[in-house]
Protein backbone atom coordinates (compact mmCIF):
# COMPACT_ATOMS: atom_id res chain seq x y z
CA UNK A 1 0.00 0.00 0.00
CA UNK A 2 1.53 3.25 -1.13
CA UNK A 3 0.00 6.66 -0.05
CA UNK A 4 1.29 9.55 -2.89
CA UNK A 5 0.69 13.57 -2.53
CA UNK A 6 -0.17 14.76 -6.24
CA UNK A 7 0.44 18.63 -6.53
CA UNK A 8 0.27 20.63 -10.08
CA UNK A 9 0.92 17.24 -11.51
CA UNK A 10 3.95 16.46 -9.03
CA UNK A 11 3.73 13.21 -7.61
CA UNK A 12 5.12 12.67 -4.10
CA UNK A 13 5.77 9.74 -2.12
CA UNK A 14 4.65 9.80 1.44
CA UNK A 15 4.48 6.27 2.48
CA UNK A 16 4.55 2.66 1.41
CA UNK A 17 3.55 -0.22 3.86
CA UNK A 18 3.18 -3.81 3.54
CA UNK A 19 -0.64 -5.07 4.92
CA UNK A 20 -1.39 -8.75 5.58
CA UNK A 21 -4.71 -10.32 5.01
CA UNK A 22 -4.04 -13.67 6.92
CA UNK A 23 -4.23 -15.70 3.90
CA UNK A 24 -8.05 -14.39 3.30
CA UNK A 25 -9.59 -12.98 0.41
CA UNK A 26 -12.95 -13.23 1.71
CA UNK A 27 -14.20 -9.18 0.79
CA UNK A 28 -15.03 -8.56 4.55
CA UNK A 29 -11.56 -9.37 5.30
CA UNK A 30 -10.04 -6.93 2.92
CA UNK A 31 -12.80 -4.60 3.89
CA UNK A 32 -11.76 -4.00 7.23
CA UNK A 33 -7.94 -4.32 6.61
CA UNK A 34 -8.48 -1.39 3.89
CA UNK A 35 -10.98 0.34 6.42
CA UNK A 36 -7.86 0.40 8.78
CA UNK A 37 -5.32 1.78 6.29
CA UNK A 38 -7.85 5.16 5.26
CA UNK A 39 -7.92 5.67 8.95
CA UNK A 40 -4.49 6.20 8.76
CA UNK A 41 -4.57 8.71 6.34
CA UNK A 42 -5.83 11.21 8.13
CA UNK A 43 -1.75 11.40 8.97
CA UNK A 44 -1.34 13.08 6.04
CA UNK A 45 -4.38 15.06 5.37
CA UNK A 46 -6.68 16.58 7.49
CA UNK A 47 -10.17 15.58 5.40
CA UNK A 48 -10.17 12.19 3.91
CA UNK A 49 -13.00 12.08 1.25
CA UNK A 50 -14.07 11.51 -2.03
CA UNK A 51 -13.61 14.66 -3.41
CA UNK A 52 -9.48 14.76 -1.91
CA UNK A 53 -8.63 11.11 -2.31
CA UNK A 54 -8.53 8.35 -4.53
CA UNK A 55 -8.04 4.73 -4.12
CA UNK A 56 -6.54 2.27 -6.71
CA UNK A 57 -6.08 -1.39 -6.41
CA UNK A 58 -4.18 -4.04 -8.28
CA UNK A 59 -2.98 -7.43 -7.40
CA UNK A 60 -5.04 -9.85 -5.95
CA UNK A 61 -7.92 -7.35 -5.86
CA UNK A 62 -7.73 -8.03 -9.64
CA UNK A 63 -8.49 -11.97 -9.29
CA UNK A 64 -11.71 -11.45 -7.29
CA UNK A 65 -14.89 -12.77 -8.66
CA UNK A 66 -17.52 -9.89 -10.00
CA UNK A 67 -20.02 -10.83 -6.89
CA UNK A 68 -17.01 -10.10 -4.38
CA UNK A 69 -14.98 -7.21 -5.56
CA UNK A 70 -18.61 -5.66 -5.76
CA UNK A 71 -19.37 -6.28 -2.56
CA UNK A 72 -15.58 -5.27 -1.32
CA UNK A 73 -16.11 -1.50 -2.79
CA UNK A 74 -19.38 -1.65 -1.49
CA UNK A 75 -18.12 -2.07 2.32
CA UNK A 76 -14.87 0.09 1.74
CA UNK A 77 -17.70 3.03 0.35
CA UNK A 78 -20.09 2.45 3.33
CA UNK A 79 -16.88 2.15 6.08
CA UNK A 80 -14.84 5.59 5.18
CA UNK A 81 -16.99 6.89 2.51
CA UNK A 82 -14.33 6.35 -0.48
CA UNK A 83 -14.59 4.69 -3.28
CA UNK A 84 -12.44 1.66 -3.56
CA UNK A 85 -11.01 1.88 -8.18
CA UNK A 86 -9.95 -1.83 -8.78
CA UNK A 87 -7.96 -1.04 -11.37
CA UNK A 88 -8.16 -3.87 -14.29
CA UNK A 89 -4.96 -5.06 -15.94
CA UNK A 90 -5.61 -3.34 -19.65
CA UNK A 91 -6.02 -0.36 -17.68
CA UNK A 92 -2.89 -1.19 -15.35
CA UNK A 93 -0.98 -1.78 -18.46
CA UNK A 94 -2.04 1.61 -20.10
CA UNK A 95 -0.98 3.50 -16.94
CA UNK A 96 2.64 1.75 -16.61
CA UNK A 97 3.10 2.44 -20.70
CA UNK A 98 1.71 6.11 -20.34
CA UNK A 99 4.39 6.42 -16.94
CA UNK A 100 7.15 5.21 -18.78
CA UNK A 101 6.42 7.51 -22.00
CA UNK A 102 5.96 10.52 -19.72
CA UNK A 103 9.28 10.50 -17.72
CA UNK A 104 10.88 6.63 -17.51
CA UNK A 105 9.35 5.36 -14.58
CA UNK A 106 7.58 1.74 -14.21
CA UNK A 107 5.35 3.61 -10.89
CA UNK A 108 1.53 2.83 -12.22
CA UNK A 109 0.56 6.10 -10.01
CA UNK A 110 2.79 8.54 -12.32
CA UNK A 111 0.86 7.37 -15.78
CA UNK A 112 -2.45 7.73 -14.19
CA UNK A 113 -1.74 11.15 -13.15
CA UNK A 114 -0.88 12.22 -16.86
CA UNK A 115 -3.72 10.32 -18.19
CA UNK A 116 -6.76 9.02 -16.17
CA UNK A 117 -9.04 7.81 -18.70
CA UNK A 118 -8.26 6.41 -22.20
CA UNK A 119 -12.38 6.90 -22.68
CA UNK A 120 -15.25 8.33 -20.91
CA UNK A 121 -19.11 8.36 -20.89
CA UNK A 122 -20.62 11.76 -19.89
CA UNK A 123 -23.77 12.70 -18.64
CA UNK A 124 -25.94 15.56 -17.31
CA UNK A 125 -28.83 17.79 -18.74
CA UNK A 126 -28.30 18.47 -22.43
CA UNK A 127 -31.37 20.61 -22.09
CA UNK A 128 -30.08 22.84 -18.97
CA UNK A 129 -26.88 22.55 -18.81
CA UNK A 130 -25.45 22.12 -22.39
CA UNK A 131 -22.36 24.71 -22.10
CA UNK A 132 -21.40 23.32 -18.75
CA UNK A 133 -20.95 19.87 -20.41
CA UNK A 134 -19.21 21.09 -23.49
CA UNK A 135 -16.68 22.60 -21.25
CA UNK A 136 -16.56 19.10 -19.03
CA UNK A 137 -15.95 17.65 -22.56
CA UNK A 138 -13.54 19.89 -23.67
CA UNK A 139 -11.23 19.34 -20.11
CA UNK A 140 -11.34 15.40 -20.94
CA UNK A 141 -10.21 15.95 -24.39
CA UNK A 142 -7.52 18.02 -23.47
CA UNK A 143 -6.35 15.05 -21.00
CA UNK A 144 -6.20 13.17 -23.90
CA UNK A 145 -9.18 11.41 -23.18
CA UNK A 146 -11.32 9.96 -25.53
CA UNK A 147 -15.37 10.79 -24.59
CA UNK A 148 -17.56 7.59 -26.33
CA UNK A 149 -21.05 9.55 -25.64
CA UNK A 150 -22.18 11.86 -26.56
CA UNK A 151 -20.09 11.96 -29.93
CA UNK A 152 -21.29 15.71 -30.75
CA UNK A 153 -22.95 18.47 -29.02
CA UNK A 154 -24.02 20.08 -31.88
CA UNK A 155 -27.89 19.98 -31.55
CA UNK A 156 -30.66 19.02 -34.45
CA UNK A 157 -31.98 22.82 -34.99
CA UNK A 158 -35.81 20.69 -35.15
CA UNK A 159 -35.76 19.36 -31.53
CA UNK A 160 -34.01 22.56 -30.32
CA UNK A 161 -36.25 23.51 -26.99
CA UNK A 162 -37.70 20.32 -27.00
CA UNK A 163 -38.28 17.91 -24.49
CA UNK A 164 -35.33 15.30 -25.63
CA UNK A 165 -32.39 17.36 -28.21
CA UNK A 166 -31.09 15.15 -30.48
CA UNK A 167 -27.42 15.63 -31.81
CA UNK A 168 -26.18 16.06 -35.38
CA UNK A 169 -25.41 12.38 -35.67
CA UNK A 170 -28.35 10.82 -34.62
CA UNK A 171 -31.61 10.40 -36.14
CA UNK A 172 -34.80 11.81 -35.70
CA UNK A 173 -37.72 10.47 -33.55
CA UNK A 174 -39.66 7.71 -35.04
CA UNK A 175 -42.58 8.30 -32.82
CA UNK A 176 -42.10 9.19 -28.68
CA UNK A 177 -41.36 5.61 -27.90
CA UNK A 178 -37.89 6.07 -29.95
CA UNK A 179 -36.24 7.95 -26.87
CA UNK A 180 -35.77 4.90 -25.47
CA UNK A 181 -33.68 3.48 -28.06
CA UNK A 182 -31.78 6.50 -27.92
CA UNK A 183 -31.35 6.71 -24.24
CA UNK A 184 -29.93 3.10 -24.75
CA UNK A 185 -27.37 3.65 -27.04
CA UNK A 186 -25.72 5.95 -24.56
CA UNK A 187 -25.89 4.19 -21.90
CA UNK A 188 -24.75 1.08 -23.68
CA UNK A 189 -21.21 3.11 -23.87
CA UNK A 190 -20.65 2.73 -20.33
CA UNK A 191 -19.95 -0.90 -20.91
CA UNK A 192 -16.89 0.25 -22.76
CA UNK A 193 -15.93 3.45 -20.80
CA UNK A 194 -13.26 3.55 -17.92
CA UNK A 195 -15.44 5.77 -16.18
CA UNK A 196 -19.20 8.23 -16.82
CA UNK A 197 -18.52 11.53 -15.75
CA UNK A 198 -21.88 13.06 -14.37
CA UNK A 199 -21.86 16.53 -15.04
CA UNK A 200 -24.16 18.41 -12.28
CA UNK A 201 -23.45 22.38 -11.58
CA UNK A 202 -24.91 23.32 -8.69
CA UNK A 203 -25.51 19.63 -7.33
CA UNK A 204 -28.32 19.18 -8.93
CA UNK A 205 -29.05 15.48 -10.57
CA UNK A 206 -31.95 15.31 -13.11
CA UNK A 207 -34.51 13.10 -13.19
CA UNK A 208 -33.17 11.70 -16.56
CA UNK A 209 -29.48 10.93 -15.09
CA UNK A 210 -30.85 9.18 -11.62
CA UNK A 211 -32.58 7.08 -14.25
CA UNK A 212 -28.99 5.98 -15.54
CA UNK A 213 -27.50 5.99 -12.15
CA UNK A 214 -28.78 2.54 -11.95
CA UNK A 215 -27.75 1.20 -15.11
CA UNK A 216 -24.15 2.59 -13.97
CA UNK A 217 -24.44 1.08 -10.74
CA UNK A 218 -25.62 -2.14 -11.77
CA UNK A 219 -22.54 -2.74 -14.00
CA UNK A 220 -20.31 -1.29 -10.97
CA UNK A 221 -18.84 1.25 -12.88
CA UNK A 222 -16.59 4.27 -11.82
CA UNK A 223 -18.83 7.53 -11.43
CA UNK A 224 -17.58 10.89 -10.78
CA UNK A 225 -19.57 13.58 -10.22
CA UNK A 226 -18.39 17.16 -10.86
CA UNK A 227 -19.77 18.52 -7.89
CA UNK A 228 -21.24 17.27 -4.60
CA UNK A 229 -24.08 15.58 -5.79
CA UNK A 230 -27.87 16.97 -4.03
CA UNK A 231 -31.27 15.27 -3.46
CA UNK A 232 -30.13 12.18 -3.93
CA UNK A 233 -31.89 9.69 -1.65
CA UNK A 234 -29.26 6.42 -1.68
CA UNK A 235 -25.65 7.15 -1.29
CA UNK A 236 -23.83 4.59 -3.32
CA UNK A 237 -19.91 4.78 -4.29
CA UNK A 238 -18.67 7.40 -5.94
CA UNK A 239 -16.38 10.15 -6.57
CA UNK A 240 -16.83 14.17 -6.38
CA UNK A 241 -14.10 15.94 -9.19
CA UNK A 242 -12.52 15.79 -11.85
CA UNK A 243 -9.26 17.35 -10.37
CA UNK A 244 -8.32 16.24 -6.95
Amino acid sequence: MSVYRSQRGELKLLKRERLTFEDSRAHEVLAERVGEFCAGLTEFNEVVDNKTTRLYATGIFQQLPPTDAAALVNNVYVDTGLYFNIVGPELEQFYLETGMSACGSNDMVEGLIRREFRNAVVCGSFQQSLGYIEDTIARLHESGTAVLSPRSTRIKPETAGTDFILFDYQDLLKNKRDTWRHKYVHMDAFRQADAVVVCNPGGLVGKGTIFELGFMSALSKRVIFTEEPLRVSVLFPCEVGLES
